[in-house]
C-alpha cells in the first residue's frame, strides 16, 4: 500500500502548533483567573467589618442574612 506522504507537515494544528496553541490558551486562562483572584483579595483587604452584639451572637444559625456584623468604611 502506497502510503500518503504530500501532508506530513510538523506544524499541523495536530502536532506542535497545536500544542503550542493549547498551552498559550490555558496559561492565558491561569493568567485570567490569577488576575481575578488579586482584585478580589484587594477589595475584600480593604473593607473592615465590626462585630454588634457579640455576645448575643448564636453558635449555629440558618439565618441567611448577616445581622451581626456592620461593614466600616
Amino acid at each position: 500500500m502506497a502510503e500518503n506522504t504530500s501532508r506530513r507537515l510538523c506544524l499541523n494544528i495536530n502536532g506542535l502548533l497545536g500544542g503550542i496553541i493549547a498551552t498559550l490558551l490555558l496559561l492565558s486562562i491561569l493568567g485570567l483567573f490569577t488576575y481575578m483572584a488579586i482584585k478580589v483579595q484587594a477589595g475584600n483587604a480593604t473593607t473592615y467589618y465590626e462585630l454588634v452584639d457579640e455576645q448575643n451572637i448564636p453558635m449555629t444559625s440558618t439565618e441567611t442574612e448577616a445581622k451581626h456584623y456592620r461593614i466600616v468604611k
